[in-house]
């Protein structure tokens, strides 16, 4: 328990000159005061030191500040990208000697003086070794990590009571849930048994696709603290001229990274969702590869098909599909204020529809940005899909700056049937509107001969008062009503079989003709 304590002393008094300097952006002088304007150099100064902070406190940090980094409902965009240099930062010295997890597991299987060291990450070690005459590699939980994580797992726990009370009102909610959102992801990424078995499950599901590279597992040597698998070669991905030495367009690959994650996604329910640029290579034959699945998830039928909701109706920007999807995913809650939310989302959409080039970062930074005025939260799988499209994207915009994520998208989803192509849309409203007009047509007809009786018999006086003389009379109104009648008639005898809309369309337009003429 003394180590808990000090632990957390030692975390606090880290963070505490930046949190001081934030309460002072609300109160200039902490208890009294005005609120103080600060620059966006200061921020970024700020964000930095944060960084390094969480660098320096270890592995668990390191974590916190990568979900940091796909979670705009608490932290603001400038923040958001610098966190996401925490990808491939990593500390060497972090966590015990790996080779002491080798030696104990995997010892007596294999010859350990073939084993090379290759990279370390905040959890890891990775080596390669030789196993049955092939080169294979390992990664290796570094020892002790658990329970100093655990540790530290604690220790942000016990920080979120104060950061909740002084947090603005609308990020308390968020705040609220992150330590659980936290525990869940980073200690399913310390399960390297269940890492396995996604990688397992994605190279089977990208058999058919000789584009992609899943490295293959052997499960005789996998085991809680090692991943054993199919050692491939290849080229950072966003390193300089490595895909015109293979003789692929920047494009190209772009398209290929994309789908192949909204693939996982939206289609297999079980996805890689660390794609920066450290965890993709191109093979000398010029296939992608993945690495690290330590940061994935499986996801159920039903968050699948919520999940694809979202990204539909953000891509075809349907206000009223996207509210019912964010309280299907629990992003919001159902006690919400639809009506003012619905007002909220529709100045969204009218803000992204003004611009001509709009990411999926801008689009999702607008959509959180607006919802911070209610209470929402992003759990761990939307934010882990939310991840893959701003990290995946900011991978594609690097090797094509004019890559176009949305359209990628949209072709996508056109292709999997999720959505109808333009044309098809188009055709789609029109028919709900005239399948929704269809009864009362249908009535019409009826309710004008009661109508006309009515006035027949003197039953029904209709009396106006026209503003200002009318130069047709009787004669032109009756005209209006007929070419009306008449391109109501065309557009229900458009579903005929025989081409009878073209004399009902002729008429119409006679009509029409007369009564402009009179």
């Amino acid at each position: 328990m003394t180590g808990y304590y000090r632990r957390y002393l030692q975390v606090l008094l880290r963070f505490l000159p930046v949190a001081i300097a934030f309460l002072r952006d609300r109160r200039r002088f902490l208890l009294f005061g005005p609120s103080r304007h600060v620059s966006a150099a200061v921020h970024r100064d700020r964000a930095e030191r944060l960084t390094e902070t969480m660098l320096e406190l270890g592995p668990a940090f390191i974590k916190v500040g990568q979900v940091l980094s796909t979670r705009p409902d608490i932290v603001p965009p400038t923040y958001v990208e610098a966190f996401a240099t925490l990808q491939d930062e990593v500390p060497e010295d972090a966590g015990g000697d790996p080779l002491t997890v080798v030696e104990s597991e995997l010892g007596d299987d294999l010859d350990l003086d073939t084993l090379e060291p290759v990279a370390g990450g905040s959890l890891a070690f990775v080596y390669t070794v030789d196993y049955e005459g092939e080169r294979i590699a390992l990664k290796v939980q570094r020892p002790g990590l658990a329970a100093v994580i655990e540790r530290d797992l604690r220790v942000i726990r016990g920080l979120v009571p104060l950061l909740v009370t002084f947090a603005d009102e609308r990020q308390r909610y968020s705040i609220e849930n992150v330590a659980d959102d936290f525990e869940e992801i980073i200690l399913e990424e310390l399960d390297f048994e269940r890492e396995a078995s996604i990688m397992a499950t994605i190279e089977d599901n990208f058999a058919d696709d000789e584009r992609i590279v899943v490295p293959t597992t052997y499960p005789e040597l996998c085991s809680e603290r090692i991943v054993a698998m199919e050692h491939v070669d290849g080229e950072k991905i966003t390193d300089e001229d490595v895909l015109a030495d293979v003789g692929i367009e920047p494009t190209e690959m772009a398209t290929l990274i994309a789908r192949t994650y909204l693939q996982m996604g939206l289609v297999d329910g079980v996805f890689h969702a660390d794609p920066h640029p450290g965890n993709l290579a191109v093979t000398d034959d010029g296939r992608l590869v993945i690495y690290d699945y330590g940061m994935s998830q499986r996801l159920t039928q039903q968050e699948q098909d919520d999940i694809t909701s979202l990204y539909r109706t953000l891509v075809r920007r349907d206000v009223d599909g996207l509210l019912n999807t964010l309280i299907a995913l629990d992003v919001l809650d159902r006690s919400v204020d639809r009506v003012a939310v619905r007002r909220v989302l529709e100045l969204v959409i009218e803000n992204l529809e003004g611009k001509s080039d709009v990411s999926w970062r801008e689009i999702i930074t607008e959509l959180f940005a607006t919802l911070h005025e209610f209470p929402f939260r992003i759990p761990p799988n939307v934010m882990l899909l939310v991840r893959v499209g701003t990290v995946g994207e900011g991978v594609c915009r690097t090797l094509d700056p004019e890559f176009d994520f949305i359209a990628v998208t949209r072709s996508f989803l056109v292709e999997q049937g999720v959505i109808e192509s333009e044309v098809e849309a188009l055709l789609a409203d029109v028919r709900t509107d005239l399948q929704d007009s269809a009864p009362a047509l249908a009535r019409a007809p009826a309710r004008f001969d009661t109508v006309f009786g009515q006035l027949e018999r003197g039953e029904l006086v209709v009396r106006t008062d026209p503003v200002e003389p009318t130069t047709g009379g009787v004669a032109a109104a009756g005209d209006a009503i007929i070419a009306g009648a008449l391109i109501v008639a065309t557009a229900l005898l458009t579903f005929h079989h025989q081409p009878l809309e073209v004399a009902s369309a002729v008429l119409a337009v006679a009509f029409l003709g007369r009564y402009v003429r009179r």
